[in-house]
């Protein structure tokens, strides 16, 4: 008896499709979809940034790394190969038997998350654009494989009922039950990829918001503010609005690190993090700019309104009497110094930013543990 292939290249696979009236009652594979299906071209680059996001997923749940910024990113270099002195470590490492931990990767990559956060933006951007190219390629092609399982299924069934030779439809109905299960087992296999799609973008997205939040306080980060200023900064500009900037800065901090050690010092930072969000909570937003230093951009209040707030938190905190719970030392006296600014009276919201910043120096010249507030520009006195 003469064979016939499941893909129909057998001795009567080709002929006998049309014989019956397969062919001619509609039944047609994915791939003669025609303008419904990607090109060679497409559907080798769909392949090739699916197998480098399942590598990255592969990467990430085989060393059980988080995904935060920085693990994304040093997914990304490991993966990609951008990083060729990452990746020759971590086959340093693999071939000695050790673990590839995140504390690791921070050393090997000299890795702070709030460092990369533009490295992460932009790579989440070019990840995502890949993801919804996958996500149309797949969406597509599972429905056409749907389309073609459910016709095939209605074909084997007519075929129970078709007049002919026992032996080429006994063939016949072998071939298109084979083609029936690639089929279905195609169409199962692009959902669970549509699925694990959109779990991918899921952390894409809590990786973007990561790259714009602290990891020590929880406040929004440097990068967060910068962009929140020029937008306030526009909208206060077409409203009419007040709109005052800050700069907060602990007064020596580095004495606190060197007698009670760093993580005393975060725990300091949590809590004047906490203080200031207290203080100056609802339209005031409030970020930590780096190290020991907080800013806020006060919405819709005055440059003497957000004095009386931030005064406020000064005062408080400076009143506190806090201790080490590790060695029962107390941290004497904790406070810092800041400087306001006028945003709406700068042509750019970055002198602003600049004037709050000289207005803190002299805060810290005239013996900090004070709030200044920055001349207007163009006027020659001192910030008062």
């Amino acid at each position: 008896m003469a064979t016939i292939a499941a893909d129909g290249s057998g001795e009567y696979g080709q002929g006998i499709l049309h014989r019956v009236g397969i062919r001619g009652a509609g039944l047609r594979s994915p791939i003669d979809e025609g303008n419904t299906t990607p090109t060679v071209s497409s559907r080798s680059l769909t392949r090739a940034r699916r197998r480098q996001l399942k590598q990255i997923r592969t990467f990430m749940q085989s060393h059980d790394l988080d995904v935060t910024p920085l693990t994304l990113r040093i997914a990304y270099e490991a993966c990609s190969g951008t990083n060729p002195g990452l990746v020759r470590g971590i086959d340093d490492r693999r071939a000695r038997g050790l673990p590839i931990t995140l504390e690791w990767l921070e050393a090997a990559t000299g890795g702070d998350a709030s460092d990369g956060g533009q490295a992460v933006s932009k790579l989440a951007d070019r990840l995502e654009h890949g993801i919804d190219e996958l996500s149309r390629a797949t969406s597509t092609v599972r429905r056409v494989t749907s389309q073609y399982g459910d016709e095939l299924e209605r074909q084997v069934d007519d075929l129970a009922e078709t007049q002919g030779t026992e032996e080429v439809i006994a063939g016949l109905a072998d071939f298109a039950k084979a083609m029936l299960a690639r089929s279905r087992q195609t169409e199962e296999e692009l959902r669970a990829s549509e699925r694990e799609t959109a779990v991918l973008r899921e952390n894409l997205d809590r990786a973007r918001r990561d790259a714009e939040v602290d990891y020590l306080t929880g406040l929004p980060n440097r990068r967060a503010f910068e962009k929140v200023l020029q937008e306030s900064y526009e909208k206060a500009l077409a409203e009419g609005q007040p709109l005052s900037v800050a700069f907060c800065d602990l007064d020596h901090f580095k004495a606190i690190n060197d007698t009670h050690g760093h993580e005393a010092g975060d725990r300091i930072l949590k809590v004047v993090a906490e203080t200031l969000t207290s203080a100056c909570r609802g339209d005031c937003f409030i970020a930590r700019h780096g190290g020991e230093e907080f800013v806020m951009l006060c919405r819709g209040v005055t440059p003497v309104e957000a004095f009386a707030r931030i005064e406020a938190a000064r005062e408080e905190l400076a009143q506190r009497r806090m201790i080490n719970r590790r060695t029962d030392k107390p941290f004497g006296i904790v406070t810092f110094s800041g400087g306001i600014a006028d945003v709406a009276r700068y042509t750019d919201p970055r002198e602003a930013l600049a004037a709050a910043d000289e207005a803190l120096y002299q805060a810290k010249e005239g013996g900090r543990n004070q709030i200044r507030l920055a001349v207007d520009p163009g006027d020659s006195r001192q910030a008062s």
